[in-house]
């Protein structure tokens, strides 16, 4: 497996799980439905898991372009190599997101609620602020990559269960810092499965909400970038 498929089916375990436990959630007519942010935040943490497992031999399991920067950043990974994860990385996400649609079709249609269905695909803010949405982006991706450099830097040496630390760490992100936003913490998993959602053809669906849509991408790479200088110096 090449580096780029790698980060391809990586992301695209990524979203396809970690999104679709979303949609198992706040879809109606699920048998999930109502089960709550834990169940959400939990998944995402095990979606990880699963994706850094699966291809962190073939690509390093970046997943996230915040996370190939921050790496760059830090000197731990070529600059050349950045564009080529991060087009991976948007088409695995909007092939997650695609799958996605594909798993809940039946209860696309089954739901009224607009916002919920754009919510399977991508965040949004519990109170919109642009600044203090940024922040809160920007501070869990931080957490994200600075929590990322720290445990590899840290070789634990779990064997087959390195990825775990990984996955708990989203998974804490999620329950202590996902209120605001969402805890996209990922430019890609945000921006591509919104392209999705903008593309596809879902009955009652409301507009992809694009004036916020660089949200994610700016407070991601301000938090990628800002742990990498604060990994470095420390």
């Amino acid at each position: 497996m090449t580096p780029f498929l790698g980060e391809l089916i990586g992301t695209c375990l990524l979203v396809l799980l970690g999104n679709g436990v979303v949609a198992n959630v706040v879809l109606s007519k699920s048998k999930g439905n109502n089960a709550g942010w834990l169940t959400i935040a939990a998944g995402w943490g095990v979606a990880l898991f699963v994706s850094v497992y699966a291809v962190a031999a073939a690509s390093g399991a970046h997943l996230n372009p915040a996370v190939s920067v921050g790496l760059a950043a830090a000197g731990k990974f070529a600059w050349a190599d950045v564009p080529m994860y991060a087009i991976a990385q948007m088409l695995g996400a909007m092939l997650g997101a695609l799958l996605v649609w594909v798993t809940y079709y039946k209860h696309y249609a089954a739901t009224n609620d607009a916002d919920a269905k754009l919510a399977t695909f991508c965040t949004g803010p519990a109170i919109k602020s642009p600044f203090h949405n940024i922040v809160t982006e920007a501070l869990g991706t931080f957490v994200l990559v600075f929590g990322v450099m720290s445990i590899v830097s840290a070789d634990i040496g779990l064997g087959a269960l390195d990825a775990l630390p990984v996955a708990l760490l989203l998974f804490a992100i999620g329950m202590s810092l996902g209120g605001p936003t969402g805890f996209a913490v990922n430019p890609a998993r945000d921006l591509g499965p919104r392209l999705m959602h903008a593309i596809l053809p879902i009955p009652g669906k409301r507009d992809s909400d694009w004036g916020y849509a660089y949200v994610p991408v700016v407070g991601g790479f301000i938090g990628g970038i800002l742990a990498a200088v604060v990994f470095m110096a420390l």
